[in-house]
């Protein structure tokens, strides 16, 4: 077991997972987490399980909290419909605060762990354009993360990493494919149903599916 310990967010889908075979490949003893807060489906959720076990992750952390319970987003609103056009400005399915949150339980962990390192699969390349996968949202949170903690003040940082910052959806996947990754156990949809398929028609739908195309890989998510 290496002393080099990272925690990595794992939503299950393609981005996260592909983060935890990179974290991997470069040494880290992984401890991956996922978050039941309130969205559409479980899927994602069993996905995540079944990549942290396929990936070998020393650890997976499931934490709850209830961002339904203030809704303004397609994902946690069953209201507000899932968009299956595209639109300009931030979609609907931005999650307000989502990876904010989801960072600083992860942060709050690594801290636990005496991990440094910190993994988000966020992308600003093809991407739906929310405010909180934005490089300079990654950067100033790694500098909240080191003014807000113990281990900060005295001089044991952490590092935000996000290797997937500048990569296309193709360049991702070729990326997972080189490392291992089945991307058949993952789940990207916004409204995948209770058997794990997909509606081939959200944003997040669209941008797989062209990720794949591009990378010359055969697409492997199951439609409804």
């Amino acid at each position: 077991m290496t002393d080099k310990k990272a925690v990595i967010l794992l939503s299950g889908g393609l981005d996260s997972a592909t983060v935890v075979a990179i974290a991997k490949a470069q040494g880290y003893a992984c401890y991956t987490m996922s978050f039941d807060y309130g969205q559409r489906h479980r899927a994602e959720l069993q996905a995540a399980e079944r990549v942290a076990q396929q990936l070998n992750v020393v650890e997976h952390k499931v934490i709850g909290m209830n961002l339904n319970g203030i809704g303004g987003s397609a994902l946690t609103d069953t209201s507000i419909p899932v968009p299956e056009e595209l639109g300009e400005g931030i979609p609907v399915t931005y999650v307000p605060a989502r990876n904010t949150l989801f960072l600083s339980l992860a942060l709050g962990w690594a801290e636990v762990l005496g991990a440094r390192d910190i993994f988000i699969g966020v992308n600003a390349i093809d991407y739906s354009g929310y405010p909180d996968c934005r490089p300079e949202f990654v950067e100033a949170f790694e500098r909240m993360a080191n003014l807000a903690t113990k281990a900060g003040v005295e001089g044991r940082g952490f590092a935000i990493r996000a290797p997937l910052q500048n990569l296309s959806k193709a360049e991702i996947i070729q990326a997972g494919i080189r490392l291992g990754v089945d991307y058949a156990m993952t789940v990207s949809c916004y409204q995948v149903d209770d058997d794990g398929r997909a509606c081939g028609k959200c944003d997040s739908c669209r941008l797989r599916a062209v990720g794949f195309e591009e990378a010359g890989v055969s697409d492997p998510t199951r439609y409804r």
